[in-house]
């Protein structure tokens, strides 16, 4: 391990320094390669007096500093906390050194790519206040800043602390036991700075950050309308069915969010304006996984839900060839989404292939699994206002992708209609949602899973045509709609989740 010792005392013969030669004795036992920066050594302008830091002159102590950090695995700071804060020498320091483009680099106003990881660090500081005066009424500002606004920030992490107080009123003997202390928390990096609890995380976070939790919940109600659509009708349900098809369901929705990823990467890599809503997972992009991985992880998973299909052909009571049918055609569509040959979303039948395999096909896929027929009406009817509700939020989620689709041939709607012309059509997409909910309400079946509280859902189309409207009215149209993004999303609630408690 690399080890990068900060010193932030700016004096020689400081408790500080006693506690950086006794972490660096300790750090050296445990075999680690150390270098030992102390700040008040270094020749550097302390104050940043251009607009941007990083336009300013970097001296030569200040691209050395830089040098050794990029080198480190590990950075320890050491400093005392002075009126809640570190000394002003090592805030001149990181101010200096942690600047744009070394330790992080601005994608767009709410994005950052954090240039530092996957290095971790430790804190250790001394103080006169106890630590939990610090805590609890201080709220430990010198910590968190460094901690959480500086090193965080950057891609540091884990970052461990390690507060010595209170040192005014500590006798020699305490004081050689912190040094003690010390000296063990060097000699512990023998064994590594990862727990095997944050080992694992570090391998599960970025396939959680690829799967996009987020919109999973749409699928489940859906299909859970189609399920309990059919238990309306028949006064049966097959529970261990219902789990065993939604797992289905989920695999081919994650294999479908990776070959996304992988086939728009192009697209994904020059998008400035994405977010939680749009602009993919960036898990390829920010080279948090590799190509080969989430290929291989689409393989896998595609075999897995075929073997998890056939064992539900035979559990359900519907004919077996009916539940493949259904589960291939869902994942062929689904996936086709992207990948060649059909790329629907590069030739403007995307928006549509979403909405149907979100609504109808899913629908279809509860009732089938759970033993209905394919030719019921019903759990197509209850199809109808959810399909027309996600339609306009996956038009609109083709607004801030609309450059990066532009140049790299993907035919939104957006890129084919012109943004005010795609908004256009999202508003009649909202309209025809309400229209279509007031026409099934007259039938009794839907009614009942409905109900009158669906009526709601008409100020919320207000709401969303009013913001679509002002969208449209504006010549110079933001890139980002993460306002409009929200609320179209929350709009499809109306018409998965009143259904599903409705029948359930």
């Amino acid at each position: 391990m690399k080890v990068l010792v900060i010193l932030g005392h700016p004096r020689k013969d400081s408790y500080c320094h006693a506690i950086a030669e006794s972490y660096i004795k300790g750090a050296e036992k445990a075999g680690a390669q150390v270098e030992y920066l102390e700040v008040i050594d270094l020749d550097f302008e302390h104050n940043v007096l251009v607009a941007s830091p990083q336009n300013q002159h970097r001296e030569k102590d200040i691209l050395h500093a830089q040098s050794l950090i990029k080198w480190a695995d590990h950075l320890v700071f050491i400093y005392p906390t002075w009126w809640g804060n570190m000394p002003a020498v090592l805030k001149a320091f990181i101010d200096r050194v942690f600047v744009p483009g070394f330790a992080f680099y601005e994608i767009q106003a709410d994005a950052f790519q954090k240039l530092l990881s996957p290095r971790t660090a430790q804190i250790i500081t001394t103080m006169d206040t106890p630590v939990i005066i610090d805590r609890l009424i201080n709220g430990a500002p010198s910590v968190k800043s460094l901690k959480i606004a500086t090193l965080k920030f950057c891609g540091v992490s884990p970052v461990r602390k390690k507060i010595l107080s209170p040192i005014k009123h500590s006798d020699q003997e305490q004081k050689d036991t912190w040094l003690e202390e010390v000296f063990e928390l060097g000699k512990n990096l023998e064994n590594g700075i990862l727990t095997p609890w944050e080992k694992l995380m570090r391998k599960v976070i970025p396939w959680l950050q690829a799967i996009r939790l987020q919109f999973y919940p749409m699928t489940f109600f859906a299909y859970g309308i189609g399920a309990y659509a059919y238990r309306e009708l028949t006064s049966s349900f097959n529970l261990l069915v219902f789990i065993l098809g939604y797992i289905v369901l989920f695999l081919i929705e994650v294999i479908t969010v990776f070959s996304n990823d992988y086939h728009d990467r192009e697209t994904d890599k020059i998008n400035q304006n994405f977010s939680t809503f749009s602009g993919g997972s960036r898990v390829l992009v920010n080279g948090v996984l590799t190509e080969s991985s989430i290929k291989n992880s689409i393989r896998n998973l595609f075999i897995i839900s075929c073997v998890l299909t056939v064992i539900l052909g035979f559990l359900s009571t519907a004919p077996f060839h009916l539940v493949i049918l259904a589960t291939t055609v869902l994942f062929l569509i689904a996936v086709s989404y992207t990948a060649p040959p059909l790329k629907f979303s590069y030739n403007g039948w995307g928006e549509v292939v979403v909405g149907f395999t979100h609504s109808f096909a899913v629908i279809i896929c509860g009732f089938i699994f759970q033993g209905g027929n394919i030719g019921n009406p019903f759990p197509w009817l209850l199809g109808i206002p959810l399909f027309l509700s996600i339609v306009p939020a996956i038009i609109m989620a083709g607004i801030p992708d609309y450059e990066a689709d532009k140049q790299t041939g993907k035919g939104t709607l957006a890129v084919r209609m012109g943004k005010s012309k795609a908004t256009g059509l999202a508003i009649g997409f909202v309209v025809l949602s309400i229209i279509s909910v007031l026409v099934l309400k007259q039938i009794p079946e839907i009614d009942a899973a409905i109900g009158d509280i669906i009526y709601l859902a008409i100020g919320h189309a207000i709401w969303l045509v009013a913001l679509l409207v002002g969208f449209m009215g504006k010549r110079d149209k933001p890139n980002r709609i993460d306002g409009i993004m929200a609320v179209s999303l929350m709009y499809i609630l109306w018409f998965a989740l009143v259904p599903f408690f409705g029948l359930v």
